[in-house]
Parts: C-alpha cells; structure tokens; sequence
C-alpha cells in the first residue's frame, strides 16, 4: 500500500505533468513572470466558472481577505462580525487593518456561522460580515444576507476552503459559494481543492466599480504607472502559478467528486457509531471535503483524540486538529478581551474535533486501512 499523506499533491501532479510542465515551461520561455498572459486567461476562466463577473487574483488568501476589508475603507475600531472558529487568517487581517473581530458562534452540526450569535453581535459599529465555508460547505448564505441587508452592511465571503461548493436557494437559484456577497475571497494555497504550487489568492465581486477599486489596491494604489491614488500593498499572481491553476481548474469538478467519493466511504464506515459524529451537510449546500473532520461525542473527548492522533501516528496515518486554539483564545487577541467573548459551542468543537486524510488520490485500500484502524482505537477504548 502507498503511504498515506493529508493531501497527495505529487500523485495529482503525475496525472496532469504533461500539460503542466509544457504551460511552466512556455511561461519560462515568454520570460513574462509578472503579469503574463496566463494570469487573465486564468481570471477569466475562473470568472466563467464560478458565474461571477469580476476576478481578482492576488498573492495569497490573506492577502485576498486584505484587500477586500481596504476596498471598504473602513475606520480604526469598526467592527467586523467573523466566527472564532476558524483559521487565524480570517480574523487575523481584522486586526491589521486596526478593526475589531467580533468573535461570534457556529453551528455546532456544520461548522459554519451560526444566525443567531449573528444578530446578537450586530451594533451601531458593525461594518462588514465575514462568514467563513468552513471545511468545504457553505455557510447559511441567504439568512445571512437577509440580515446583512436589513440592517444595509457588506459581507465578504471567506471561500479558502469551498471553492466548486454550491449554494442553494429557497427558490431553486443555484449559486457558487464566495459569489453570493458583495466580496468573496479565496485561497490557491497547495493544499487547498483548488491548489497552485506556491502561493496564489484571488477577490471576486459583481461589482464593476468595486472590482476596478480592488485592482487598484492590489497594484500599490494605481491604475496608471507610476500615479498612485489610493494606499495600496503589492500583491500579484504570478504568471507560473496562473499557468498551473488554469490546468487545474478543468479538473476541480473531477477533484471534487474523488473528495466526495472518500468521504462517503468515511460516513459509511463509522455511520451509527456511538463515539464519531461524521460530517453533517446542511440542506441548502453540499460539500466539496476541503477536510473531512469528525466530532467525538460523550467524555473525555480531548484526552480520546489525543490518544488517537499518537494511535493513529504509530500505523503511519496523518491526523490533524483544525483548529486547536479557536480565535478568541489566541493570545494576540487579549488586548482586547478576546478571551472574554462566551463561546461555548466553538470552546466545545475545539475540544473534540479531527481531521482524517482527504484528497483526490485515496484509494480503496487506504480508506480501508484508516477506517479500520480508527475503529480498532475506539473499540479498545469504549
């Protein structure tokens, strides 16, 4: 058996080397590194893809959060309404910008922002809304504009882990996740569904006035050379890594139904157990598997997976916690009481979620190996 990896990038690469090493290597030929013709062909491509009118690649999912929070121009102290539970990056650019992360709760079955720990948090300052598609499904997308249009405040999707993911309306509209909001951001970190190999992001918004403001702010502030109009940062797409994703993103729907087709080997495999709650899909979306994360139920749960994580490392199978520490605990939130905020639901998910492996290379006698081996713990351990 092959050993067994979070994600297999190398195993992916061999299937498409062909057509990758011929793009990297006319790229390297073209001598265009900055700003190339495969960076445009790529935006477009992902723009048709995705049914969203403007795509703006930058260098990386930060920065993509980033820059979609300038396009605001919002105030130091603002508030910006985020789920704690979830990777530092989201809250983490808040902060940057001298805002203030309103840590707010998930649904304890999806992982995603909870509606009702939403509306609580909205004040006089709130100024944007960042529900995050935690893992690979969305968020509950028209609630959550329901209310941010209610009270008229801009949402900026964190789309890092769904990208493919699709959203569905009470009225049959069928949408892609990071389209739905004013902004939706992204990331092409390797790992990711949709995966460069390096670094990569991108913005993407409907708005035609916003999109232009956007490029600007990635472009140091200019739409011209050299007259600068707005403060802006320096984060660009480079050609190599535009080449590469334009190849991948024909096979995203490709690598998202492998993904599915693990993960619904997973539920079956611990389906009805007493201590494994596999990942629940809301009605209104489904599930592109960015991670295939577990909640172990009953006591002693942190003290459980940590055993299964030494268990699992000692047969040679990865296991991740995402995440350990939520948001509001982190220490570089103190100073502003983050620790203060009264999340149980996020303090309780912490304490009893993991991560198995997930990607498009698994084959049966892998997914076999982890599941039994995870079975075998929980039975010595009942």
């Amino acid at each position: 058996m092959q050993g067994i990896q979070m994600v297999d990038l190398k195993t992916q690469y061999q299937k498409i080397k062909t057509e990758v090493d011929k793009a990297v290597i006319d790229v390297l030929e073209s001598s265009a590194f900055i700003g190339g013709k495969p960076i445009q062909e790529f935006a477009t491509n992902l723009s048709n893809y995705l049914g969203v009118k403007h795509v703006i690649p930058c260098a990386n999912g930060t920065d993509a959060l980033q820059i979609a929070l300038m396009a605001l121009q919002l105030q130091p102290g603002d508030e910006v309404i985020t789920p704690s539970f979830t990777y530092i990056a989201t809250t983490e650019v808040v902060a940057l910008l001298r805002l203030k992360p309103v840590f707010v709760e998930v649904d304890p079955s999806t992982f995603c922002m909870d509606i009702v720990s939403l509306r609580q948090a909205i004040t006089p300052k709130t100024k944007a809304i960042v529900p995050v598609h935690l893992y690979g499904q969305s968020a509950n997308m028209e609630e959550i504009l329901s209310i941010a249009n209610e009270y008229k405040i801009p949402v900026i999707e964190d789309n890092a882990q769904a990208i493919g993911c699709n959203y569905y309306f009470k009225d049959g509209t069928k949408k892609k996740s990071g389209t739905m909001g004013l902004m939706g951001t992204t990331s092409f970190f390797p790992s990711k569904n949709l995966g460069a190999y390096g670094d990569g992001g991108a913005i993407f918004t409907n708005d035609d006035a916003l999109a232009t403001h956007l490029k600007m702010i990635a472009n140091h502030g200019q739409s011209v050379r050299y007259y600068h109009d707005l403060v802006g940062c320096n984060s660009r797409l480079d050609t190599v890594q535009a080449a590469v994703l334009n190849i991948k993103l024909k096979y995203l729907d490709e690598y998202i139904a492998a993904r599915q087709q693990a993960a619904a080997y997973y539920d079956m495999a611990f389906a009805n157990h007493n201590r494994l709650s596999t990942p629940a899909i809301a009605r209104f979306t489904n599930h592109v598997y960015h991670q295939y994360t577990i909640t172990i139920k009953g006591e002693n749960t942190r003290i459980l997976r940590d055993g299964l994580i030494e268990f699992l490392s000692a047969k040679n199978i990865p296991c991740m916690i995402y995440y350990p520490v939520p948001g509001h605990r982190q220490k570089m939130f103190e100073y502003m009481g983050g620790q203060d905020a009264d999340l149980p639901i996020t303090d309780w998910l912490t304490d009893r979620v993991f991560s198995l492996p997930i990607h498009t290379e698994l084959q049966v006698e892998q997914l076999e190996y982890i599941s039994k081996t995870v079975l075998n713990y929980f039975e010595q351990h009942q």
